[in-house]
């Protein structure tokens, strides 16, 4: 299988802007209906069996006091209206401190900072702004599944270079392949989404080398960059030649357990970041007044606060990592985020997807398959691989392994190999 240089099947000229939407994501069928997302239909299984929900990415437990605290006092003292435009200033000047203390980077909070609704507008945004009809844009992959979408509704041709289970390390062949003059953006998610691999410094210095050559853009998606447990998160901004091509993108939610809150943000040169503020300013306008100056405070923590965090997580993967090793998967240790992909192929459950929406009813756990992350053609390279979430309580990881290791095989299915 050819990845990064194939040729993905052509786009029908036809396709509504929404349908481009859904075929990127690989949700839309031949007869024009658009599919449920796997998220929501797992999401909808666990409600409906009482399943412990390992499927989706989202903590169990509040963020930190002071973080909580920040809100409320925001809320009662009437921060309730619109903000300014680019993010109130308390926060651009946090995440100014935060990027300078964590990685060395002096960045303008009032030119080089934007506050958006979480990374994944930020994502949106940002490839709204920069890629035109045909232009081409990279990821890994596996790779979070908003890409492809957001890919398709801007316009792009969406390529992939594989990272393989279990090291999830890329070819730098390969990569070299992908990348040409037609390549726009490269978009690197690293601590990465679904499989916690930490992309290593050589492989970041070689996007930079790619992006230089072929006068491409970077665009980093680095959300769970504190939830680091292993290794080095290395910003590609930080890499000599990265900064003036490189718009980096992270968000609270991940850091501080306040998924729903929804505050993230763009870091750049301001020519580029502005480019972005053209776009985001007419999609959400402002977002989330009182969430703002709470993940300010957030990011001023001391730096305790994030090993803790960090460590508290590494604990509960640890947790869930030994519950699956138990009950018979072949697993690949996360250097870092939420998530541990496992096989199941090594307990004789071949497909991934089946499994997944009988382990349910079969063990009362819920997990993700990983074909979600990949495109429709590409599938079958990741067929048995499953996608759970370690984010939770460490009781609710522990009764979810108990109840894996209690699965017994299902009827037919083939012998574990």
């Amino acid at each position: 299988m050819t990845y990064g240089v194939s040729v993905e099947p052509a786009r029908s000229p036809r396709l509504a802007p929404w349908q481009r939407t859904a075929e990127g994501a690989g949700l839309l069928a031949a007869d024009g209906t658009v599919a449920a997302t796997v998220f929501a239909e797992m999401s909808a299984l666990a409600v409906s069996t009482g399943a412990i929900n390992l499927g989706q990415g989202f903590p169990d437990e509040d963020g930190p006091r002071e973080v909580l605290e920040a809100a409320r006092e925001a809320i009662a003292h009437g921060v309730n209206q619109y903000p300014p435009g680019p993010g109130m200033p308390a926060l651009r000047e946090a995440i100014s401190r935060h990027q300078h203390h964590w990685y060395g980077l002096s960045v303008d909070p009032m030119r080089e900072v934007l506050v958006t609704a979480g990374a994944t507008e930020a994502l949106a945004a940002t490839l709204l702004a920069f890629v035109d009809d045909g232009d081409e844009v990279l990821t890994f992959e596996p790779s979070y599944d908003a890409y492809g979408a957001l890919i398709a509704r801007a316009g792009g041709i969406h390529r992939t270079v594989p990272l393989r289970f279990p090291d999830w390390r890329p070819d730098h062949d390969e990569l070299r392949a992908a990348v040409t003059d037609r390549t726009r953006i490269i978009l690197v998610n690293s601590p990465h989404n679904p499989t916690g691999a930490v992309l290593d410094r050589a492989t970041l210095e070689l996007v930079v080398e790619l992006a230089h050559e072929h006068d491409a853009l970077i665009v980093t998606d680095e959300v769970y960059e504190h939830l680091v447990f292993d290794g080095e998160h290395v910003p590609v901004a930080t890499l000599p030649g990265g900064w003036e091509r490189t718009l980096s993108i992270s968000s609270g939610g991940k850091t501080f357990n306040t998924t729903g809150w929804k505050i993230g943000w763009v870091t750049g040169p301001a020519a580029l970041v502005t480019a972005v503020l053209a776009v985001k300013q007419y999609l959400t306008f402002v977002n989330g007044a009182p969430f703002q100056p709470a993940i300010a405070a957030g990011l001023d923590l001391p730096d305790r606060f994030f090993a803790e965090a960090s460590a508290s997580l590494a604990a509960k993967r640890d947790v869930l990592l030994a519950g699956l090793e138990a009950a018979g998967f072949a697993t690949s240790v996360p250097s870092s985020g939420y998530f541990v992909v496992a096989d199941a192929a090594a307990l004789g459950e071949p497909d991934g997807p089946e499994f997944c929406r009988d382990l349910p009813h079969r063990a009362g756990v819920v997990g993700v398959p990983v074909t979600a992350f990949v495109h429709p053609d590409r599938r079958d390279s990741v067929r048995s691989l499953v996608r759970f979430a370690f984010c939770k309580r460490r009781e609710v990881l522990e009764e979810a392994s108990a109840r894996l290791a209690a699965l017994t095989p299902r009827e037919g299915a083939p012998a574990a190999r």
